[in-house]
């Protein structure tokens, strides 16, 4: 049995929290919206290094059993929170500031709400899908699944790729549109940004992970055995990241051009045409808040993965090392 495993034992039997999971309930919706309302909490992008550290700290003295007396679970829980915030669950280390979950939100609601403010000029809708694909990268390397390297030459070439594709995507429409005088005229075109975002994921996320692909990722039991890497539970992890991800977009990018719409249908910014942009991105921040945490708790962040999907070398290594076991379970990655 895995020293991990032995450990977390030990804890369940003198009551102590397991910080190896998550506070909320993993196996249902509520429960892991519940978790990344937390994880994506915007206001823990404003906690210091220090801060950071300092939780770091308290989670790993809490996990050896050498915390300071007198700290309560919710002392244990806060430092969790913000460890879940800006640490890499994998490696452990620290996440690039505009990479880490919890800078989603307004990362996404400055570059977004530009995106849709400006639909209509192809120079800036080019800018802002340059803008949008370069934090993608950043968002996808950050938060990808760390049992397999990811190169340089790989980055670039899904940044490329990615970049292309929704800049291809975004004239291309905005060319068609422009053409004809009833769909310049209706809501079609402010739509324009969230088919290219789509397009743009269906593109980055699997050349970013590319790796994973090839060579596969780990897997483990129940209780953190590794048992080997997998490409069927990659190919697993990225199929439901995309669709996550084209989901976390489209309540800020389809809700926003139908309020901007009504907006100035009233005519309530013509004294003011300046507050277009900033109300636009206000509201795509209001939807984000809400998208971002419930896209993320679609699927669980450790899926599962029947043994008997597994490839037969892998089959065979758990058949021989624990029998017993009809599941294994991967990180996929955000």
């Amino acid at each position: 049995r895995s020293p991990r495993g032995r450990e977390f034992r030990r804890m369940a039997a003198e009551g102590r929290i397991d910080l190896s999971k998550p506070r909320y309930d993993q196996s249902t919706y509520g429960g892991r919206l519940q978790h990344y309302f937390e994880v994506t909490d915007p206001r823990t992008v404003l906690a210091s290094d220090a801060d950071l550290d300092k939780a770091a700290s308290l989670v790993k003295a809490y996990n050896a059993g050498t915390e300071p007396k007198g700290t309560s679970a919710d002392d244990v829980w806060a430092a969790k929170k913000l460890y879940d915030s800006a640490f890499h669950p994998q490696t452990g280390e620290k996440n690039l500031f505009i990479g880490r979950m919890s800078f989603q939100v307004p990362g996404n609601m400055m570059i977004t709400g530009g995106m849709m403010a400006v639909y209509k000029s192809v120079p800036l809708s080019v800018m802002f899908q340059f803008l949008n694909q370069s934090f993608n990268a950043i968002v996808n390397y950050t938060n990808r699944n760390a049992s397999s390297e990811i190169t340089t030459e790989t980055l670039a070439t899904a940044y490329v790729a990615a970049t292309s594709a929704s800049v291809a995507v975004a004239v291309g429409f905005n060319k068609l549109i422009s053409r004809s005088p009833t769909l310049s005229k209706g809501m079609v075109g402010r739509f324009v940004p969230l088919v290219a975002v789509a397009g743009a994921n269906c593109v980055n996320i699997p050349l970013i992970r590319q790796t994973e692909l090839k060579e596969g990722i780990t897997v483990t039991t129940k209780d953190g055995r590794e048992i080997g890497k997998s490409q069927n539970a990659a190919f697993g992890a990225v199929t439901q990241v995309i669709p996550s991800r084209i989901l976390m977009a489209m309540p800020s990018m389809g809700l926003t051009p139908v309020v901007m719409a009504a907006i100035e249908s009233r005519g309530l910014l013509s004294a003011a045409p300046f507050l277009t942009m900033p109300v636009t991105v206000l509201v795509t921040g209001l939807a984000l808040v809400v998208s971002t945490p419930m896209a993320c708790a679609i699927f669980p962040q450790d899926a599962a993965i029947s043994v008997s999907q597994l490839e037969p070398a892998l089959q065979a290594k758990v058949k021989e090392l624990c029998p017993t076991e009809k599941e294994l379970y991967y990180n996929k990655g955000l």
